[in-house]
């Protein structure tokens, strides 16, 4: 069930972004950083056309367009934490995971790329 999240400071962003980019990441920080990056992509595409879910961590609903609310949402993206946290920073792209398979998409929408990497709202534009 996806749920409203809320971003974190950044003083508390930064050095795990800081660790996850040297490899020194934790369970806690990517738990930190996985839900920090989907409260800011329901900030900057906010909608319930596309389900985005990353277990164990949280799974929230952005995108305009059809909203969903029970059953099989109209489209879903699946993916780990570490594919995430790299697609929000803009240190892997949306194409490279797809090949991958990082990651799995379905449905209208669920192509997150023109979303990313992400920026807080107060930062888009520039």
């Amino acid at each position: 069930m996806p749920v409203r999240l809320r971003t974190a400071p950044v003083a508390v962003v930064a050095p795990a972004v800081d660790r996850f980019r040297d490899g020194t990441a934790d369970t806690g920080d990517l738990r930190l950083l996985t839900k920090h990056f989907l409260a800011v992509l329901t900030a900057v595409a906010p909608g319930a056309a596309v389900e985005i879910r990353v277990p164990p961590y949280a799974a929230v609903q952005a995108v305009g367009g059809t909203t969903h609310r029970r059953g099989t949402p109209p489209a879903v993206v699946e993916l780990d934490g570490p594919t995430w946290v790299a697609l929000a920073l803009g240190d892997l792209s949306w194409s490279e995971a797809e090949r991958s398979g990082r990651l799995v998409a379905s449905g209208e929408r669920s192509d997150l790329s023109p979303h990313l990497p992400l920026r807080p709202p107060a930062e888009s534009g520039s």
